[in-house]
């Protein structure tokens, strides 16, 4: 059951997914921005800005021409930017991006419209099937082969099967799942624990700091996910509970990374400058804020991440302040 896939975006989730998929036997291209890079990945067979342990098979395929990249293919593959999704596939040419199976394998909320990424492959695509790829799955590790548990939640049950048995392999083991909302709400908003993960490691608190907020943001994760009609059970998996444990405590992780830059005393723009990626943890608790306003759930960890991204709070005083709220009963 050799597939058509193309990969939009070539970081490093990109190149270790483009790395799986191709050892799986598929046809595999890679779209990318800039045509510089393209020549560089082609000729080096390493991504060495992104991913520079790992060897990329010589049958991918890169190209910076959107359109000829995903002419003949019948799985695309999202794995840029979520603030930047809509935007790649308006350059798409209507009849190359409809009737697609579309998998997203990002991890965000989109700024303004706080939409999903479902909702924005709804909005711009028409008759495709949709499914989203998340759980702990460190591209670092993946792209050295080593074992890896996700989850690919579809509503459509024999679409969830048959990506299931595309990405799985001996060291890839896929899990389905059939609540798209709760799978694509667990991967996004625990960027923003894991930021505030790698604060608290950045100023220096302990184990039992990290514990706590990592066991009370999966409750303020499932609040949010409830009201917006997702399985509570989704967050207790993979792309809840799993992929929150791994981002929290990896150096791997750069929503950690920037969390802890930022907990050492630097300013969020000059974190995300110094981690030269895109941290998703970031965007997310703007659209994160917004929703949980709009929906009047109570999150005060979004609250205090967002009094700390937007307006430079003090981290220390921030936790102060969640430390002593008014008691309450352990619950949702």
């Amino acid at each position: 059951m050799n597939k058509k896939i193309t990969l939009l975006g070539g970081g490093s989730w990109g190149t270790a997914l483009a790395k799986l998929l191709s050892e799986n036997g598929h046809k595999v291209t890679v779209w990318l921005r800039d045509d510089n890079q393209c020549r560089e990945l082609t000729q080096t067979k390493v991504n060495k800005k992104y991913l520079p342990k790992v060897r990329i098979p010589d049958n991918i395929l890169f190209t910076s021409n959107i359109n000829e990249a995903v002419k003949d293919a019948e799985i695309l593959l999202l794995v840029t930017p979520t603030q930047m999704i809509r935007g790649v596939l308006k350059q798409i040419n209507d009849e190359y991006k409809d009737n697609k199976i579309i998998i997203n394998a990002s991890k965000g909320i989109e700024i303004g419209t706080m939409n999903l990424v479902s909702d924005i492959v709804d909005e711009e695509t028409k008759n495709s099937a949709f499914a989203v790829l998340s759980g702990p799955s460190h591209a670092e590790e993946v792209g050295l082969s080593m074992p890896t548990a996700i989850t690919i939640a579809c509503n459509n049950k024999d679409v969830a099967e048959e990506i299931q048995d595309i990405f799985m392999s001996s060291y890839f083991r896929v899990y389905t799942n059939e609540d798209v909302i709760g799978a694509e709400l667990g991967g996004a908003l625990k960027n923003i624990i894991a930021l505030g993960a790698g604060i608290s490691d950045g100023v220096g608190y302990g184990d039992n700091a990290k514990a706590a907020l990592m066991n009370r943001g999966i409750v303020e994760i499932a609040r949010l996910g409830i009201a917006m009609g997702a399985d509570v059970h989704t967050f207790y998996g993979l792309s809840g509970i799993g992929d929150l444990i791994v981002t929290c405590t990896s150096r791997h992780s750069r929503n950690w990374n920037a969390g802890y830059l930022i907990g050492q005393g630097l300013t969020k723009d000059e974190a995300i400058k110094k981690i030269g990626m895109v941290v998703e943890g970031i965007p997310t608790t703007y659209a994160a804020y917004e929703l949980s306003k709009k929906l009047k759930v109570d999150m005060p960890i979004v609250d205090a991440m967002y009094d700390v991204v937007e307006n430079n709070a003090d981290v220390k005083e921030a936790v102060n302040k969640l430390m002593l709220r008014d008691k309450k009963e352990e619950k949702l």
